[in-house]
């Protein structure tokens, strides 16, 4: 079975130096590394030298660059591992991947689980990051793989099988950080085979702040992206409407002592544009472009 890893970054490219080299430590080696990125300088030198690595030029936006990715292996590889460029992996990460699709052909994308995510922090940092999957790693060597039905993957660690679906990409409709981009390639590939979690494929999230989107622009997003699936249809209703009130009810009470790594003030903001645009009928996801 052959396996590449995937990355791509924007502006971090010594959080790449740092985690890239995860991927080439594994108990199992990849056969491809790919980063997509709009600039060389996106990747540092250590990463840009390990094992098989090829380095993407691609317009920016989180969508663009996957589907360079897509588009240069084609069906080279049997599995695709998205990674985030502040994923820290397991050493057995690929070793678990390749166990569980070959055993299970009909899984058309994979997941792990999250044992610590700084997205909802100030973030981890890498050094806390790989003693915490080092500490999982020296306890958990001989667990069996659990598999759970998920509704969509999650984007920091997101396993593909192209073969399930080779002509399916990720929507350029979403600009920029694409929010929820995941969920709604998840939902369109969900015809073509099985979305699983697998309880003992492990990794760290740091969330690193560094690189995001502005606060409005995210907010924006997390109103406009939910009401653009519904009318492509890969979310319904009612769990639309659940994630918009959710994130502006969040924004809104958080705002009045918000966190010091999350602009919340500018996410409300963003939040009300896009459902005063909603109401004129204008609302669309590429408009956070012109914020």
């Amino acid at each position: 079975m052959r396996i590449a890893v995937a990355i791509a970054t924007t502006g971090r490219a010594d959080t790449v130096e740092l985690t890239a080299p995860c991927w080439a430590s594994q108990t199992r080696l990849y056969e491809r590394l790919i980063f997509s990125v709009p600039n060389m300088e996106d990747v540092g030198p250590a990463a840009a030298a390990l094992p098989n690595s090829e380095i993407l030029i691609s317009p920016k936006g989180l969508t663009k660059q996957r589907n360079k990715i897509l588009d240069r292996l084609g069906t080279d590889c049997d599995l695709i591992i998205f990674g985030d460029d502040d994923f820290v992996p397991s050493t057995r990460f690929i070793e678990i991947v390749e166990s569980i699709m070959t055993a299970k052909p009909n899984i058309a994308m994979l997941s792990g689980i999250v044992i610590a995510d700084g997205i909802n922090s100030e973030g981890i940092s890498f050094e806390e990051a790989a003693k915490i999957v080092s500490a999982h790693d020296a306890a958990h060597v001989a667990e069996s793989s659990v598999l759970v039905p998920m509704p969509h993957a999650y984007g920091c660690n997101m396993i593909i099988r192209p073969g399930a679906n080779p002509d399916l990409r990720f929507d350029e409709r979403l600009p920029l950080y694409g929010w929820l981009e995941d969920l709604d390639y998840s939902r369109r590939m969900a015809p073509f085979g099985q979305l699983m979690r697998a309880r003992n494929l492990i990794g760290v999230h740091m969330g690193t702040k560094r690189g995001r989107q502005s606060g409005v622009k995210l907010g924006y997003s997390q109103v406009a992206n939910p009401m653009y699936f519904v009318g492509k249809g890969t979310m319904p209703a009612g769990e639309a409407m659940l994630q918009i009130t959710r994130n502006v009810l969040a924004n809104a009470v958080k705002s009045l002592m918000p966190e010091a790594w999350v602009d919340r003030t500018g996410r409300l903001r963003g939040n009300l544009l896009a459902l005063a645009d909603a109401l004129r009928g204008r609302q669309r996801p590429e408009r956070i472009n012109e914020l």
